[in-house]
C-alpha cells in the first residue's frame, strides 16, 4: 500500500507516535466511524505516550541502574525492618524536591542496592535525572580522571544530576584524594540536589572510616544531617531458602 500523504507529513515532522497511530487507524475499518475530533484525540494521546516512553528510556540509560527494580515490586513481607508507609512517602519524591539525602544501611544481602534502584526508577518516571555509581569504582574512576584531564567534566555530571545513588559506600577506607573528591562532590550538591548512600557500615562508624577528622566533619555535615534513614536488618535475601521436607 502506498504511503498516505498525511503519514509522510507526520514522519517528516518527527511525530512518530502519531504516525504509528495514524497507520493503525487507516488500516482499521472500524475507525471510519470516528469523528474528526476523536481521531485527533487518539493521535495526540499516542504521541504523548510515545514521547513519555522515549524520555523515560533515555533517563534510564543515563542512570545506569544496577538493578531493574520497580517500586511496585518492593517486598515488604521479608523481616528486614522496612516500613511500607515511610517508603511510600519517599516514592512521592518530596525529599528530592527539598534537596534532602537518604541513607540506607544494613548488612549485606538485605536489599539496600535494590531498594535504592527502585526509588531511582520512580524518580526517572517523575522526569528527574538520576545517576547510579558504586562508590569503590567511582573513586577509582575519579583518580584516573585527575590524570587524563576529564575530572572537571566528571565532577560536573556528579554535581548536577538531580538524584545521585552512591552504592556500597565504606567497603574500603578513603584515600586523601578520595576524601577531597567526595567533599567537593557533596559541596556542589549540598542544598541543591539529593544523594542516596547505601552502606554496610553503620553511620556511627563513618567518621573513622573517612580517616581525617576535619574532612570527616565537613563530609558528614553535608551528607548526614539532613538525611532520611532506612536501617535494614535480618538475613541475606540472596541466601537460598531451605526446601520443604517431603
Amino acid at each position: 500500500m502506498l504511503n498516505h500523504p498525511t503519514l509522510d507529513q507526520l514522519n517528516t515532522l518527527g511525530l512518530q507516535g502519531m504516525a504509528k497511530a495514524f497507520s493503525e487507524l487507516i488500516a482499521d475499518p472500524e475507525a471510519a466511524g470516528l469523528q474528526h475530533g476523536e481521531w485527533l484525540a487518539m493521535l495526540l494521546d499516542r504521541e504523548t505516550v510515545y514521547r513519555q516512553d522515549k524520555r523515560m528510556a533515555a533517563r534510564l540509560r543515563y542512570a545506569k541502574l544496577r538493578h531493574q527494580a520497580a517500586p511496585e515490586d518492593i517486598d515488604y513481607r521479608a523481616a528486614r525492618g522496612l516500613d511500607r508507609q515511610f517508603v511510600q512517602e519517599l516514592l512521592k519524591g518530596n525529599w528530592i524536591d527539598g534537596h534532602e539525602n537518604l541513607i540506607i544501611s544494613g548488612p549485606t544481602g538485605v536489599g539496600k542496592s535494590w531498594l535504592s534502584c527502585a526509588l531511582a526508577h520512580k524518580a526517572c518516571r517523575d522526569n528527574r535525572s538520576v545517576l547510579y555509581v558504586r562508590a569503590p569504582k567511582l573513586f577509582d574512576e575519579l583518580a584516573l580522571a585527575h590524570g587524563d584531564g576529564t575530572f572537571a567534566r566528571r565532577s560536573k555530571n556528579l554535581g548536577t544530576v538531580q538524584l545521585l545513588i552512591m552504592d556500597d559506600w565504606g567497603l574500603e577506607p578513603l584515600t586523601a584524594q578520595g576524601r577531597h573528591d567526595l567533599l567537593e562532590i557533596l559541596e556542589d550538591r549540598y542544598g541543591r540536589r539529593s544523594t542516596v548512600v547505601t552502606s554496610q557500615v553503620p553511620v556511627a562508624e563513618w567518621h573513622g572510616l573517612i580517616g581525617h577528622a576535619t574532612y570527616a566533619d565537613a563530609i558528614l555535615d553535608r551528607l548526614v544531617h539532613n538525611a532520611h534513614r532506612i536501617e535494614l536488618s535480618g538475613d541475606s535475601l540472596r541466601r537460598p531458602k531451605p526446601r520443604p521436607k517431603a
